[in-house]
């Protein structure tokens, strides 16, 4: 098993997975890309994430299906802005969401605030005795 987390790109469009690695490679990011949710998820037990940009609309499983297996902060891109998308993205607790087509800049400064604060935040108390 691979210790060192990467940033998971899940996508169905290989043109799309291509492109993000590129990208999040050349900026120092250890990065794989899978694509499907399944592939991402058989991968899962001999990986660790610590980043994920996932598709939302996707076959066989969405990124939203996904999510709901997951404890990895989550990136949502899409190329679907309707309403309902939009709405269930936000309600999603997701850590960002881009609209396709986005820029190089724009996809690692995300990554880079999601990766960060997943690495500044403090480690959660291992008893639930505190009180609000």
């Amino acid at each position: 098993m691979n210790d060192a987390p990467v940033t998971a790109i899940v996508d169905n469009d290989d043109s799309v997975r291509r492109s993000l690695l590129r990208v999040v490679q050349s900026a120092g990011y250890a990065a794989e890309t899978f694509p499907s949710a399944r592939a991402f998820l058989d991968w899962l037990p001999r990986g660790r994430a610590a980043c994920l940009v996932l598709d939302v609309h996707m076959d066989e499983m969405s990124g939203f299906d996904l999510q709901d297996r997951l404890t990895v902060p989550i990136i949502f891109i899409t190329a679907h802005d309707d309403a309902a998308t939009l709405e269930r993205i936000e309600k999603s607790g997701a850590s960002g969401h881009l609209r396709k087509p986005f820029g190089e800049k724009t996809i690692l400064e995300a990554i880079r605030r999601v990766v960060h604060a997943d690495a500044a935040a403090p480690t959660p108390p291992t008893t639930s005795s505190e009180t609000p």
